[in-house]
C-alpha cells in the first residue's frame, strides 16, 4: 500500500511539476546568460568581480580581486583601468591588429577566430565590471528561513508559482532593511509610488520594511503584472522594469518570446538590469534549490514566531512597552515598519496598527489591552499627542474619510443618479455641462463653480460632480480641480501653476509626493502608454479632458476640437485617440506634463487609499462605465482601466471579465 501510495502521489506532482516548468521556461538560448549569473552569485564575493562583455555574457575577460581593507576609490581606480586595458585590446583587434600578447589571444578566442573587425569594434563599447554576490547570497539564503514558510504560503493562496520565491535573491539577499541608490526598500525592494499601492508608507509607518506585509505586497503586484501580460517571464521582468514597458516592448516586437525581447527590444530605459532580471531570477533559482551543491552546509534561520494585537487605541512606545510588560527592544526587532520617530517618542505607535508581540509573552486581547493603556498617560504619551495632533481645522479635514461626500441618505435615491436629493453626479459619455444641468437640476453655473470647473471643456467620462455644497472640496476619486483662468476661453498663455495639484484642502505631503520632474512613468504598477505616436496622436485614459490637452499644450481648446473635427461640448471618449499639434510644446514636454499630472493624481489617491486585493466581475447585460464604477464608490475609473488596460470600456459585452481592485481606506493620517 506504501508503495502505491507513492505512485499516486508522484503522478499527482508531475503534471504540477511540469506546469511550473512551463510557466517559467528556461530557453536554452538564455541558459549562458543564467550561468554567468549563476557564477556571480556563487563564485565570486563582494571582493571579487567580472570583467566582462555586457551583451554576451559567456565573454569574461578577467576576474579582479580586491583587499578587503581597499577603498571603495582603489577599487572604482582599478576596475577603470581593467575595463580600458580590455578596451584597448578589443580596439587593436577592431583595427586589424594580430594578437601577440596573452591577454589579446585570449581576447580573440573568447570571440573566436570568424569574429569581425566591426563586432570588436562594437565589443568594445561593450565592457562591463559586474561586483560578485556570493557572500551576500549565501546570508541571504540563511536569512530566508524566517520568512520561506509565509512566503510560500502567500504564493499558494494567490495561485502564483512558487518558484517567485527565489526573487528576494535578486532583490535583497533577504535583507528585509536593504536599501537601494533610489529608494527602493525591503525584501522586496518597492520603491515608494508602488509600495503605496498595497502597503501603509508615510512618517510613521512604512510597511515595506515589514517582510510579511511587503510579501503580501509583493505578491499581488505580481499577481497584476501576469493578468497584464499572460506570461510569468513578461511579468517577472516587469517586476524590475514596469508594466508598461513590457507592454509596449511586447507590442513594439509583436510577440511575448522572453528571448526576442531580451535580445531584440532596445529602449533607454530597458537597460543591463531590464535585460538580465529574468535570467538573474533564473540563476537565484537554481541555486536556491540546491543550496548544499554550491556553498556547502549551512544552517538557515528559524521560523519567526510572534503572536499580533490589533492597537485598540494610539500609544506611546515607552507606555505601551511599560502597559505590556516587555523592553523596547523587543517591540522594536519584531516591529521594523514602525519609523524611527515611533521609537523616539515623537510619533505615537497609531491605533489600529497589527502589532507583533513574542510567542513567548501574554497574549493580549484589544479590549484587555485598551484597558491596560487606559492609566493616567505618561509625559512621553502627552508629548507625542501634541507633536502630532493637528490644529482644529486641519484635524477635523482629517477626520472626514475622502468619500464622505459620497454619502447618501437612506431616504435619498442612488448615488450618481443625479435625481433631486443626490449628493454627486458620474459623468457619462454623452453628457454636457448643460445636459448634466437639464438632468440633475443644478444650474451650469453652479455645477462649474461647485467643481472647480474653469470651463466645459474639463469634463471627463467617470469624473463624479458634486450637486450640493457651498464651496470646492475633496474630490472622492482623487481627480483634479483647475483655477480658473481670467481669459476664460482655455488660452495657455501662462501655463498655471496648480493645474497639476490635487483640488484637496490638505497638500499631498511631501514624503508621497512624487518629484516634481520625474522622468518615469507615474508608477511602475501603471500600465497605460502616455507617450505620444508617431503620427502626432495619443489614447485618451481616465481622467483626462480637451481642457488638459490644451493646457499641456499651450493651445486653445477652440483648436483641438477642430483638429479632431468635435463638435459641442461633449466630453471626449474614454479610448479614444486624438490628434495633437505641437507648435509651441515639444511632444516629450507635453509627456512630461502628462506624467506629472497623472503621477500627482494617484499620489493624492493612494495617500488615503490601498489596493487590498482583486475580484473578478463578469460583465452583465445593461452594464456600462458608470454602473460599474458604483459597485464601489471609492474607485475611480483610471484606477479601473489600469487593471483592464485593454478593455473598451465604451463597447462592454456581457459575459466579459473584468478585474476589479478592491479599494479600502488605509490609517495613514
Amino acid at each position: 500500500m506504501k508503495s502505491l501510495a507513492l505512485l499516486l502521489l508522484a503522478l499527482v506532482l508531475v503534471p504540477f511539476a511540469a506546469a511550473a516548468d512551463t510557466a517559467l521556461p528556461r530557453p536554452a538560448e538564455l541558459e549562458p546568460d543564467v550561468q554567468f549569473w549563476i557564477r556571480v552569485y556563487s563564485e565570486i564575493s563582494t571582493n571579487e568581480g567580472f570583467i566582462h562583455d555586457q551583451h554576451r555574457l559567456s565573454v569574461v575577460y578577467d576576474t579582479l580581486h580586491f583587499g578587503a581593507d581597499l577603498s571603495q576609490r582603489e577599487r572604482e581606480r582599478q576596475v577603470d583601468a581593467a575595463r580600458q586595458h580590455y578596451q584597448d585590446i578589443l580596439r587593436r583587434l577592431a583595427g586589424g591588429t594580430a594578437p601577440t600578447d596573452p591577454d589579446s589571444l585570449r581576447v580573440r578566442a573568447l570571440w573566436g577566430p570568424d569574429t569581425s573587425p566591426a563586432t570588436f569594434a562594437l565589443a568594445a563599447d561593450d565592457v562591463r565590471f559586474q561586483l560578485g554576490q556570493s557572500d551576500r547570497f549565501r546570508a541571504g539564503l540563511v536569512r530566508a528561513g524566517a520568512w520561506e514558510t509565509h512566503i510560500a504560503e502567500v504564493l499558494a493562496n494567490l495561485g502564483l508559482p512558487s518558484e517567485i520565491a527565489a526573487l528576494p535573491h535578486v532583490e535583497s539577499s533577504f535583507d528585509p532593511s536593504a536599501y537601494s541608490k533610489v529608494g527602493a526598500a525591503g525584501l522586496w525592494q518597492f520603491i515608494r509610488s508602488t509600495g503605496r499601492r498595497f502597503l501603509r508608507i508615510d512618517g510613521t509607518v512604512d510597511e515595506r520594511l515589514d517582510p510579511f506585509r511587503e510579501t503580501e505586497a509583493a505578491a499581488q503586484l505580481l499577481s497584476y503584472n501576469y493578468r497584464l501580460l499572460g506570461s510569468w517571464p513578461l511579468a517577472i521582468t516587469a517586476y524590475n522594469h514596469g508594466a508598461e514597458g513590457m507592454r509596449r516592448a511586447r507590442e513594439q516586437l509583436g510577440t511575448d518570446d522572453i528571448v526576442r525581447i531580451v535580445r531584440d527590444y532596445h529602449s533607454p530605459s530597458f537597460g543591463f538590469a531590464s535585460r538580465n532580471f529574468y535570467v538573474s531570477f533564473l540563476a537565484a533559482l537554481s541555486i536556491a534549490r540546491e543550496p548544499d551543491h554550491y556553498f556547502g552546509g549551512f544552517e538557515r534561520s528559524p521560523e519567526t514566531a510572534f503572536h499580533e494585537v490589533k492597537m485598540p487605541q494610539s500609544s506611546g512606545a515607552t507606555a505601551l512597552a511599560r502597559a505590556l510588560g516587555l523592553d523596547r527592544d523587543t517591540l522594536k526587532s519584531l516591529n521594523p515598519a514602525l519609523r524611527p520617530p515611533v521609537w523616539s517618542g515623537q510619533r505615537p505607535i497609531p491605533a489600529g496598527y497589527v502589532l507583533r508581540l513574542p510567542v513567548t509573552a501574554a497574549r493580549w486581547s484589544p479590549d484587555l489591552l485598551a484597558s491596560r493603556l487606559r492609566g493616567a498617560p505618561t509625559a512621553e504619551t502627552l508629548a507625542a499627542s501634541a507633536r502630532t495632533v493637528p490644529s482644529t481645522a486641519v484635524a477635523s479635514a482629517r477626520a472626514v474619510p475622502v468619500v464622505a461626500t459620497l454619502a447618501v441618505t437612506p431616504e435619498a435615491p442612488g448615488p450618481g443618479t443625479g435625481a433631486p436629493g443626490s449628493q454627486f453626479y458620474i459623468v457619462q459619455g454623452g453628457d454636457s455641462v448643460a445636459s448634466i444641468a437639464a438632468t440633475t437640476g443644478v444650474a451650469a453655473g453652479t455645477l462649474m463653480a461647485l467643481n472647480s470647473l474653469r470651463g466645459p471643456d474639463y469634463l471627463y467620462e467617470g469624473q463624479p460632480l458634486r450637486l450640493i455644497g457651498d464651496a470646492p472640496g475633496p474630490d472622492p476619486f482623487g481627480a483634479t480641480a483647475l483655477e480658473p483662468r481670467e481669459d476664460g476661453e482655455g488660452q495657455a498663455a501662462a501655463r498655471p501653476t496648480v493645474a497639476f495639484a490635487p483640488a484637496s484642502p490638505l497638500p499631498v505631503p511631501a514624503e508621497i509626493a512624487p518629484p516634481p520632474a520625474a522622468a518615469a512613468s507615474p508608477d511602475p504598477a501603471d500600465p497605460v502608454d502616455y507617450s505620444v505616436a508617431a503620427d502626432g496622436s495619443i489614447r485618451v485614459v481616465a481622467a483626462e479632458t480637451l481642457g488638459h490637452y490644451a493646457d499641456w499644450l499651450d493651445l486653445p481648446v477652440a483648436r483641438l476640437r477642430a483638429l479632431n473635427h468635435l463638435q459641442g461640448r461633449t466630453p471626449v471618449l474614454l479610448g479614444r485617440r486624438l490628434r495633437l499639434e505641437f507648435d509651441g510644446v515639444p511632444p516629450a514636454q507635453f509627456e512630461q506634463r502628462r506624467r506629472d499630472y497623472h503621477a500627482r493624481l494617484q499620489a493624492a489617491y493612494f495617500a488615503a487609499h490601498r489596493i487590498a486585493g482583486t475580484q473578478v466581475y463578469i460583465v452583465r447585460r445593461g452594464d456600462s462605465l458608470w454602473s460599474i464604477t458604483q459597485r464601489d464608490e471609492t474607485l475611480p475609473v483610471w484606477l479601473l482601466q489600469q487593471y483592464n488596460p485593454d478593455l473598451d470600456f465604451n463597447d462592454l459585452h456581457p459575459g466579459t471579465q473584468l478585474a476589479l481592485p478592491q479599494v479600502e481606506e488605509n490609517s495613514s493620517p
